[in-house]
C-alpha cells in the first residue's frame, strides 16, 4: 500500500465588508450549460464583467426531447476546467488575482451541481482562495443588481425551464416568495409543447419564431388560475389544452401543417404572456414596490417581455430586464451573488455540499410538495 501526503490547505481570511474592489471567479453547472465568469465589483462604480464562457449542451440532448440528467454531469465534468481556464484566460487573469470562489450549489440536477461543487473546492484548497457557495436561484434574482445597480427593495420574477415564482428582493440573502407555479413551469412547458408541435428542441425559441408567423386568435386556449386573486399560476392544463387541439387537427386532416404549428405556437405564446402579465399586475399591488424585475431563460422570449414592461408602464414602476445572455443560465450571475454574500462575510468551507432542492424562501409553504431533502420551491 502507497501513502500519499496532502498538505494543508489554508483559506485567506480578510475582512471583505472593507475591500474597495472585489474579483470573484464564478462556476456554474446547475442544469445543461457548463460555464464559468469573472466578475470584479469596485465600491462607487457599476461591476464588470471581465469575462463569461458558456458551453451549452443541446446538441447533446437534441435526439431525447430533454435534458438527460446522466448526460449532463458527464459533459459539465468534461468541460469545467476548459471554461474556467477560458474565464480567466479572456479575464488577463490567474487563480491567484481571485478574491473568492463562488459556484452554484444548487438547487439543480445533482449530478451537474455535484460537478461544480467538486471542481470549486479543489480550486478553493489549492490556491487558499474563500469558497462561496450560491443558490442558482438567488443567482438569477440578483442579477438586475449585476446589469444596472438597482436597489432594494423590488420585485423579481424569476421565469425559467424548472423554475417559475414571484419574489420580493429584500436584500442578496432575503427573498419573501408571494407566489409561484403549482405545476409546470413555462420553460418546461414550452419544451413539452414544442416537442408535441413537431418543433426543434430548446422549445423556446422553437416556439417563439413560429409563433412569428402564427395567428394567436385561432384557438382559444385556457388561462389557467388567472381569475384567482392571488399570485399562484398553472401551465399543465394549458399544455394539455394545446395537446387536445393538436389532436383535433390531426383527427380532422391526417396530420399538423406548417400553419397549424405556427399557429397553435401563436396562442400557447400568447396564453403563457397573459397569465404572467395577469399575476404581474397583482404581485406589484399586494408587494408596493418601485421595480419589477425578470429573470431566467424565459425572460428571453420578447413577447413576454413586451406584455411585463407594459403591466410596468401601467403601474408607473421601473422595469428592468438583463441582457439576452444573461437571461439564460451564466456564471457571471453566480460571481455577482458571490460578491453579494463575500461583502457580507459569508463563505463556506469543504464541508459545502451540493443540494438538488434550495427554495430561496425557506418559510414559505412548499408550493411542489416537499421530501426528505426539503422544499422544491
Amino acid at each position: 500500500m502507497r501513502w500519499c501526503y496532502l498538505a494543508p490547505y489554508t483559506l485567506a481570511i480578510m475582512d471583505s465588508s472593507l475591500a474597495p474592489s472585489l474579483t470573484i471567479l464564478g462556476i456554474e453547472s446547475s442544469c445543461d450549460d457548463t460555464a464559468a465568469a469573472v466578475v470584479r465589483s469596485v465600491q462607487g462604480q457599476p461591476a464588470e464583467i471581465l469575462s463569461s464562457e458558456v458551453f451549452g449542451q443541446t446538441d447533446l440532448h437534441a435526439n431525447f426531447g430533454g435534458v438527460v440528467p446522466e448526460i449532463a454531469a458527464r459533459a459539465h465534468a468534461e468541460k469545467l476546467d476548459h471554461m474556467v481556464e477560458a474565464a480567466l484566460a479572456n479575464a488577463k487573469l490567474t487563480l491567484q488575482d481571485m478574491d473568492a470562489i463562488a459556484v452554484t450549489a444548487g438547487p439543480g440536477l445533482i449530478g451537474g451541481v455535484m460537478s461544480g461543487v467538486m471542481c470549486a473546492k479543489g480550486l478553493a484548497a489549492g490556491s487558499g482562495k474563500p469558497l462561496i457557495g450560491v443558490n442558482h436561484l438567488a443567482g438569477h434574482a440578483l442579477t438586475p443588481r449585476l446589469t444596472d445597480g438597482l436597489d432594494f427593495p423590488y420585485l423579481m420574477l424569476l421565469v425559467s425551464g424548472g423554475h417559475c415564482q414571484f419574489l420580493v428582493a429584500h436584500g442578496p440573502t432575503k427573498f419573501t416568495r408571494l407566489g409561484g407555479t403549482i405545476d409546470d413551469a413555462p420553460g418546461e412547458a414550452f419544451d413539452k409543447v414544442a416537442k408535441l408541435l413537431g418543433l426543434p428542441q430548446p422549445g423556446g425559441p422553437s416556439i417563439e419564431q413560429a409563433a412569428l408567423k402564427g395567428d394567436a386568435g385561432r384557438f382559444t386556449l385556457p388561462r389557467p388560475l388567472r381569475d384567482r386573486d392571488d399570485c399562484d399560476m398553472s401551465f399543465s392544463g394549458l399544455k394539455t389544452a394545446t395537446l387536445r387541439a393538436r389532436d383535433a387537427l390531426v383527427a380532422q386532416q391526417g396530420g399538423l401543417y406548417k400553419k397549424d404549428q405556427n399557429d397553435l405556437s401563436a396562442g400557447f405564446q400568447d396564453a403563457v404572456a397573459d397569465v404572467l402579465a395577469t399575476k404581474t399586475r397583482r404581485a406589484l399591488g399586494s408587494s408596493k414596490v418601485p421595480a419589477i424585475a425578470v429573470a431566467g431563460g424565459v425572460a428571453a422570449n420578447k413577447t413576454i417581455r413586451a406584455a411585463l414592461e407594459a403591466v410596468a408602464q401601467e403601474a408607473c414602476v421601473s422595469f428592468i430586464a438583463p441582457p439576452m445572455a444573461l437571461c439564460t443560465d451564466n456564471a457571471a450571475m453566480i460571481a455577482w451573488a458571490g460578491i453579494e454574500r463575500f461583502r457580507l462575510g459569508l463563505t463556506d468551507d469543504m464541508t459545502l455540499a451540493a443540494r438538488p432542492r434550495w427554495p430561496l424562501d425557506d418559510t414559505a409553504t412548499p408550493m411542489l410538495g416537499s421530501g426528505k431533502k426539503g422544499a422544491k420551491a
